[in-house]
């Protein structure tokens, strides 16, 4: 299964492209804004993610600098 993630200013635009996506049997879902600030903040963990540990207190002594 493959996924497309598209973002448009024009209403009409887009409701063409899924309608034409409908025809030929792609499903369509329109995201909610909770949905797409979850996927925005799912990006930001995985790009962050290095797999090190960080020393708490050094951290939290950087924090309050």
């Amino acid at each position: 299964m493959e996924t497309v993630v598209l973002n448009s200013n024009s209403k009409a635009d887009l409701k063409l492209i899924t309608d034409i996506a409908r025809k030929i049997g792609v499903s369509v879902k329109y995201l909610t804004d909770e949905e797409k600030e979850d996927l925005g903040l799912l990006n930001a963990i995985n790009k962050g993610r290095t797999g090190e540990f960080v020393d708490t207190e050094d951290f939290i002594g950087k924090l309050s600098k």
